[in-house]
């Protein structure tokens, strides 16, 4: 690959020893660090990689199983004797995935997918003036010219889409930010695929916003996100605190830096990068006339008149003529208080890898380059970071500790493992480490920052990061009465914690009987009106999940079997009107559209599930009835199930090319939790996911798992793990473990 030598010396960290980092060329004709040098440190749940490049650091810290897995590298675990019935199949998938259990007790992977992480990250290191380390510098390039579209060169806004003016010219940047050169015959391709769009002013507001802060835009391409929003009354319909969490966050940091115009001063990179990604000489560009303008590839949810109007009032008359000096201030100053209590309460880790990142240049742009702030926020940084056999990518929290954790736990239990002396050690940990995570107090000010109750409840990464998830809670709770009650494990989460699990859940359903995810839904649908982000839809409130609601209804369930006395009334009250949503919003075809998981298969298995556990199973109930009539309508020739997460973006189920192992077990799962009563589909089920499976016991990585705001795509790869155990384990409970194969 074509290095700039000159254009990285200044922002690339120096390698510590002479071996200048011990790199190789892979077979793409990119460096490529010695990855027998790699290593993932996990400190109670906070997981970051470290490259050791002296002998004697590397001779001193031995590089564990987990380690050589995650990198692709050879595990050099044997092959199992060949599973011949499900159960068989279940154990074998234990025996190679226990391997991979942490020291404190949970599971890490890969948690990446989204295509506009990374470049947030760089661009938040360059203008930050914060060294990128080198190590990182040549693994995240190597991962990037992995995702490049093979065909047109650009990169889309996740790893499965098309190529879109958003993911090209972010991407582009952040590789001109690590020492690619304009000459390499990659980037000439990219290039004139962004030229194609019609340059960089055509991508959507947040790629706007980036560009903006590194100085290669002007800020007057992005439409306004005035601070003033924060100093609405509590009861206005639009109020920033009524908006979903993670567009709350978002726009927290990004309204600061657009009132304050922070750019990277101009320097000789960003002065070339200038000219490399408009159809026209930067001086020429009326930057202002191009604030809407944006790529039918990134248009998924076009802006309203009534947006466009908004801004149009915000640019041409209130920024202008009314926003005295006095509001601003007063306006940066709330914002400001506002983004250190969420630094504070997250210990820097932020809510997720975009937020994140604008709130470091928001201290570095307050605070100053030395401060404390901007320093904790270096620090933080390295919790997003993942690296594979592709290279370093950014994932979409700071890890799935708790939640891969608890559906672990769950599916070892479900499959009629728990009891084997073989897992009590590892099962053991694992309720250590939710044990250790589970939420125990509220944060301070929860008001005045408009956090939601969490004391009880469990976060989907660590109790760093800190938020409330209503199904993270739900299977939290699950797994520890699952583990503590019905299999005699140590009792480390008490009864009164696990009471305030329940206290939790209780308070975070809405008065429609759906349950969101973060917090309960605080503003009208309406506010989607005021979606500005053009990529994603449905990102304007928390909304009522099936999947958050179905989770929550089998946990209560669950949780009212062992401690029958407390809050009957509410519990079932709560139980009630949440299987009424439920019932309500399954589709004439028997399905539920799924929001976390592809898609509808996703949606059907917690739906069927937690209909069974109130006693509505096939049998008896219509509703579970066409759930499992509409799955059955979607079983593959070869047995399995395989889902497109086209799904998601269209809202009508559409076929995968192939069957995917995870959604089969899926599927399989939500059949036999409705006790269906045919085994033959099932049966053909679970011989193609035994078919599946490595001689190790692995299963290998399919097509991508999970999504987020209909249109973003992102990796589960445990899923490949936890849920096929789970269903062929309960084929054997419930069928009998006949030999298949």
């Amino acid at each position: 690959m074509l290095v700039k030598q000159e254009s990285i010396k200044s922002h690339i960290g120096h390698w510590k020893t002479s071996a200048n980092g011990h790199l190789t060329i892979d077979a793409n004709g990119d460096e490529k660090t010695d990855y027998s040098r790699w290593r993932l440190l996990d400190d109670r749940g906070r997981q970051t990689w470290h490259y050791l490049e002296s002998d004697e650091e590397n001779e001193r810290w031995p590089q564990s199983i987990a380690d050589r897995y995650h990198m692709g590298l050879p595990t050099e675990l044997p092959d199992l004797l060949p599973a011949k019935s499900p159960l068989q199949a279940a154990e074998n998938g234990l025996a190679f995935f226990s391997k991979l259990q942490l020291p404190p007790g949970n599971w890490a992977c890969e948690y990446g997918g989204p295509m506009f992480l990374l470049p947030g990250l760089i661009i938040t290191w360059y203008v930050t003036k914060t060294p990128i380390p080198p190590e990182y510098a040549v693994e995240i390039r190597r991962y990037l010219f992995a995702r490049q579209h093979p065909e047109d060169g650009g990169w889309g806004l996740h790893i499965e889409a098309h190529s879109s003016a958003f993911g090209t010219a972010t991407n582009y940047v952040a590789l001109r930010l690590l020492g690619a050169s304009e000459e390499d015959p990659r980037m000439i391709k990219a290039r004139a695929l962004l030229h194609k769009f019609g340059g960089a002013i055509y991508g959507p507001h947040w790629g706007k916003f980036w560009l903006s802060v590194l100085g290669v835009m002007e800020w007057d391409c992005v439409n306004p996100v005035p601070p003033e929003l924060w100093l609405l009354p509590d009861w206005a319909p639009i109020a920033p605190w009524r908006w979903w969490i993670h567009i709350r966050q978002v726009f927290l940091p990004m309204s600061y830096l657009w009132s304050k115009r922070f750019s990277h001063p101009l320097d000789s990179l960003t002065t070339q990068i200038r000219q490399e990604l408009y159809t026209q000489p930067y001086d020429t560009i009326d930057f202002a006339a191009h604030r809407n303008s944006i790529s039918d590839t990134d248009n998924y949810y076009p802006k309203t008149w009534i947006l466009h109007a908004i801004n149009w009032m915000l640019v041409n008359i209130w920024a202008p003529y009314v926003r005295w000096r006095s509001l601003i201030k007063r306006a940066e100053d709330w914002a400001w208080e506002l983004i250190r209590m969420e630094d504070e309460n997250t210990d820097y880790a932020g809510l997720g890898p975009v937020s994140n990142p604008m709130n470091m240049v928001a201290c570095y742009v307050h605070d100053g380059e030395g401060s404390y702030s901007v320093r904790r926020h270096r620090e933080r940084l390295h919790d997003y970071m993942w690296l594979k056999d592709e290279g370093m990518l950014a994932n979409g929290t700071n890890g799935v500790q708790v939640w891969d954790t608890a559906f672990i736990t769950q599916a070892i239990v479900v499959a009629g493992l728990a009891d084997d002396p073989r897992w009590r050690p590892m099962l053991t940990k694992a309720l250590e480490f939710l044990e250790d995570h589970q939420l125990r107090e509220n944060v301070p000010d929860q008001e005045k920052c408009y956090r939601q109750h969490r004391k009880g409840a469990w976060p989907f990464s660590n109790n760093t990061q800190g938020y409330t998830v209503s199904d993270c809670t739900a299977e939290g709770l699950r797994s520890a009465l699952q583990l503590q009650e019905m299999h005699g494990y140590h009792k480390l989460i008490s009864v009164e914690r696990l009471k305030d699990a329940v206290d939790c859940l209780l308070l975070m359903q809405n008065p429609s009987g759906g349950f969101t995810e973060y917090e309960t839904t605080r503003g009208s649908t309406k506010l989607e009106w005021l979606n500005a982000a053009e990529v994603f839809g449905g990102i304007m409130i928390g909304y009522d999940y099936p999947e958050c609601t179905t989770a929550s209804v089998t946990a209560l369930s669950l949780f009212s079997r062992f401690y029958p006395d407390y809050r009957v009334d509410e519990i079932r009250a709560a139980k009630e009107r949440a299987v009424r949503y439920i019932k309500r919003v399954q589709r004439r075809d028997g399905s539920w559209y799924g929001s976390w998981g592809i898609c509808f298969t996703y949606a059907a298995m917690f739906s069927l599930e937690s209909l069974a556990s109130i006693g509505e199973t096939y049998a008896n109930s219509k509703s579970s009835r066409r759930g499992c009539e509409f799955l059955l309508s979607k079983q593959m020739e070869d047995g399995g199930w395989g889902e497109s997460y086209l799904s998601c973006e269209s809202h009508v189920y559409t076929h995968h090319k192939q069957s995917q192992v995870v959604q089969t077990a899926w599927a399989c799962l939500a059949l036999m939790e409705a006790e269906y009563p045919h085994r033959e589909p099932l049966r053909r089920a679970m011989k193609l996911l035994m078919s599946r499976q490595q001689p190790n016991g692995e299963w290998l990585q399919e097509a991508i798992e999970g999504v987020f705001n209909q249109s973003c795509m992102i990796s589960y790869p445990n899923y490949k793990f936890c849920w096929p155990i789970r269903a062929l384990g309960l084929y054997s409970k419930k069928f009998g473990n006949e030999e298949l194969l």
